[in-house]
């Protein structure tokens, strides 16, 4: 990581953000002794703060619940009798609205709009000089506001827009069209990446902001905003993909040639990592070093083998016995045959205080969507392109096939065995229709009009009674 986030700063938002909200999602209990007065701070180091809620340790457990261990790419492990508190009825597919990882994401996603939020309005009434440009941290901060009401919008559908009303659900066009408007206000603020100093490496982009975007019109089927938005992250010159799949996951792969936004997480103690992120999914049991959650499934290592991608599979997926890249040597008695390999840190494998980035959006992600798209406008000739630079990285054999079923279905394979274990397998199955198949060979039962969506936490309706319930819960 190159710059700091500074996590004692989000005690100034405490009294601000919820002043006038009281009712909407708890408040936090931070106390920072030395911030007596905001004024003393810089826009920017309020937005620092922004990023740093990030690190929460709801990103090291929860966020794997509803992400992940709920999908066919992985399994609760741990051992047999330990829940994870909510983690085996996520994976059963039998949560509920009192499911303590649903309340974690909704909570912590709705704080860091609010901080963001308030952070944009610091930086519009500051008076003062900075070396900062006003306008860039705005925009940082629109980008950040942005991608945690993507993540609520396709969890829970229907939501508060916080700025305009704190209990009315506004329909999905509408906070789309609130997404997307941060976004075109983010893409014209933002430096692109090689634009920013070696310090500040990490901090969103004109990239990032873009390939957001293209992933947003892509969850609303918007193919040709979609396709061309995705297009111009490819023309601009700023991203490759790194020739070595493998060593994206490792420190020398952080900020990388690929990568266009990560929660970052290498810095200074106290402000240092995503609280327990690779401990949580470390190796249990003999010889291991963590706690053994979010485990590979059979399911997902079944479909590396289908494919004949073994570069992909090994890593992703740390098998018991193995020996991994630095020499660290996985005793064949851990608890669970695999575990995850995106989430092991070298340095830091079992210690809570971590350091390792969560990659957020890469570029292959980006050429998948510009694939994607323009197969489903019916250019499907295009579409190989860039669907085949994201195989041959992996020396996987050309997609030649011009029919478009048959380039959809080897679309939504590649996701999947390119982003396993990067938290979208879940809501990628919702949006393209195969939720209840492929949930049903995984031994499941999702239910079609109920499981699309996760439950408004029953915290919140205690507090709001007027909002509305999703449908089933």
């Amino acid at each position: 990581m190159k710059f700091i986030y500074k996590t004692l700063l989000l005690s100034l938002f405490t009294g601000l953000v919820f002043s006038s909200c009281d009712d909407f999602v708890e408040d936090v209990d931070i106390v920072d002794p030395t911030a007596e007065d905001g004024d003393d701070y810089l826009p920017v180091e309020f937005l620092t703060g922004v990023y740093g809620m990030h690190t929460d340790f709801s990103y090291a457990f929860s966020y794997l619940g509803i992400t992940e261990i709920i999908s066919d790419n992985s399994d609760k492990g741990s051992s047999p009798t330990d829940s994870g508190a909510d983690k085996r009825v996520l994976d059963d597919l039998t949560f509920t609205s009192s499911s303590g990882s649903v309340t974690a994401m909704w909570t912590q996603w709705y704080k860091t709009v609010g901080r963001a939020s308030q952070a944009i309005e610091i930086t519009q009434n500051y008076e003062g000089q900075t070396q900062v440009p006003g306008s860039r941290v705005i925009g940082e901060a629109k980008f950040l506001r942005a991608l945690n009401y993507f993540w609520l919008v396709r969890s829970f559908g229907a939501i508060p827009i916080q700025e305009v009303d704190l209990v009315e659900r506004a329909p999905v066009e509408e906070v789309y069209a609130y997404i997307e408007q941060d976004l075109l206000d983010a893409i014209d603020a933002l430096p692109v990446k090689s634009n920013y100093a070696t310090e500040d490496l990490g901090r969103a982009t004109k990239g990032a902001a873009q390939g957001l975007l293209a992933k947003v019109y892509l969850y609303q089927e918007k193919w040709q905003a979609a396709a061309d938005m995705a297009n111009n992250v490819i023309t601009s010159n700023q991203y490759s993909l790194d020739p070595d799949y493998a060593n994206i996951w490792r420190e020398m792969g952080e900020n990388g040639p690929g990568s266009l936004f990560e929660i970052q997480a290498r810095g200074e103690i106290p402000q240092h990592g995503v609280q327990q992120y690779s401990q949580t999914q470390g190796a249990r049991g003999t010889g291991g070093w963590g706690w053994g959650f979010n485990t590979p499934s059979q399911n997902l290592e079944d479909a590396f083998n289908a494919a004949g991608d073994n570069i992909r599979r090994d890593a992703t997926i740390i098998f018991a016995g193995e020996t991994l890249f630095d020499g660290r040597e996985v005793d064949a008695g851990v608890e669970n045959p695999r575990y995850n390999e995106k989430a092991y840190s070298s340095s830091n494998a079992g210690q809570s205080d971590g350091d390792k980035n969560i990659r957020v959006l890469r570029y292959a992600e980006v050429l998948l969507i510009r694939a994607e798209a323009l197969n489903e406008l019916g250019q499907t000739s295009a579409a190989l392109a860039p669907l085949n630079l994201v195989r041959s990285r992996v020396e996987l054999s050309a997609v030649t096939s011009t029919d478009q079923g048959t380039v959809r279905q080897a679309i939504w394979t590649e996701r999947r065995l390119e982003l396993a274990m990067e938290h979208d397998r879940w809501f990628d199955l919702v949006r393209t229709g195969q939720a209840e198949s492929a949930m049903a060979a995984d031994g499941k039962t999702f239910i079609t009009g109920k499981h699309e969506l996760f439950p408004i936490p029953n915290n919140q309706l205690v507090q709001t009674p007027e909002m509305t319930q999703n449908p089933g819960y």
